[in-house]
């Protein structure tokens, strides 16, 4: 089982950047391939970013591409989501999860950080 907990939302000018957080522990960090999602009010669940657990491989959804850096670092049980040229419409909650077994199966959760991004 692993803990995950984000940090570093919070209100970004149009344009601007924000790094996210995502601090894991519990069993081995490096097990897990790690994704970043987002929800905003009234819309579902987006997966915007995946890592695999030698941070070889990512994946970004199309919304996100050439703007949002997903990265880890093993050593510091740590994934990061670095998000460049923010828009509004990045405006949401943001969550951390772990999928042990690499198959798009994400079965542990952070709480979340929220993300406001104002026009």
């Amino acid at each position: 089982q692993v803990q995950l907990v984000e940090s570093g939302g919070g209100l970004v000018q149009a344009g601007g950047s924000l790094r996210l957080s995502c601090a894991a522990s519990g069993r081995t960090f490096s097990s897990y391939a790690m994704g970043w999602f987002r929800q905003a009010p009234g819309k579902e669940r987006e997966r915007v970013a995946a890592i695999s657990r030698s941070g070889g491989t990512t994946y970004y959804g199309d919304s996100v591409k050439g703007r949002f850096t997903i990265s880890r670092d093993n050593a510091k049980n740590t994934v990061y989501l670095q998000m460049n040229s923010l828009k509004p419409e990045d405006t949401a909650v943001y969550y951390c999860a772990a999928d042990y077994h690499g198959l798009g199966i994400y079965g542990y959760w952070g709480q979340g950080t929220q993300v406001t991004v104002s026009s």
